[in-house]
């Protein structure tokens, strides 16, 4: 299981409806709305 980073989610990266890659990481999310949060401002999250 990932963790989502914007809400805190359980996330299983083979049913993860959005992911995105980030400093040569992939990162899980458990919707689109995180995903988009998350690239507005990815260091707010990591």
């Amino acid at each position: 299981m990932a963790t989502d980073p914007v809400c805190g989610m359980e996330v299983d990266p083979e049913e993860a409806p959005a992911e995105t890659e980030h400093e040569g990481e992939t990162i899980y999310f458990c919707c689109s709305v995180c995903k988009e949060k998350f690239e507005e401002n990815p260091e707010k999250f990591m």
